[in-house]
C-alpha cells in the first residue's frame, strides 16, 4: 500500500456548548489549526504517484475560503466543532473528490491530533 500526505494550516474560532464553566473550551476561542490529508493506493498512476499534490490545491482553497478566519460553528452548522468533527467533514469533503482518501487528520494544538479514517 502506497500514502501519501499532504499539511495545510488556517486559523479560526469555536466555542464547545455542554461543557462545565470552568473549562476553558466553553469560552469563545480560536486555535491555528493543522490538517493533514492522506491518500492511500494499492498501484500507482502512469506518473508514479498515488495523486499529484497539485491536484490537491482545491483542498487548499476550499479551507481557505470557507475555514481560515471564521467561526467555526457557524461554518459547520454544529454546537460542537470538535476536531474530531471538523476531521470527519473534511475527509467526506474531500473523499467525494478523490477516492484514494483514506484519512483526515486535525491538530488544534502542537501536541494533540483526532482523525477520521472509516
Amino acid at each position: 500500500m502506497f500514502r501519501i500526505r499532504k499539511s495545510f494550516q488556517f486559523s479560526a474560532s469555536h466555542q464547545l456548548q455542554g461543557l462545565p464553566d470552568s473549562h476553558p473550551c466553553s469560552r469563545l476561542h480560536g486555535h491555528n489549526y493543522e490538517v493533514i490529508i492522506e491518500l492511500a493506493s494499492d498501484t500507482l498512476n502512469s506518473t508514479g504517484f498515488v495523486r499529484d499534490y497539485r491536484e490537491l490545491a482545491e483542498f487548499k482553497t476550499y479551507i481557505d475560503e470557507t475555514l481560515d478566519h471564521r467561526h467555526l460553528n457557524d461554518v459547520l452548522g454544529a454546537e460542537n466543532t470538535t476536531a474530531e468533527r471538523l476531521a470527519q467533514h473534511l475527509y467526506h469533503w474531500s473523499k467525494n473528490r478523490w477516492p484514494e482518501v483514506s484519512a483526515v487528520s486535525v491538530s488544534e494544538t502542537p501536541k494533540t491530533w483526532a482523525e477520521y479514517r472509516p
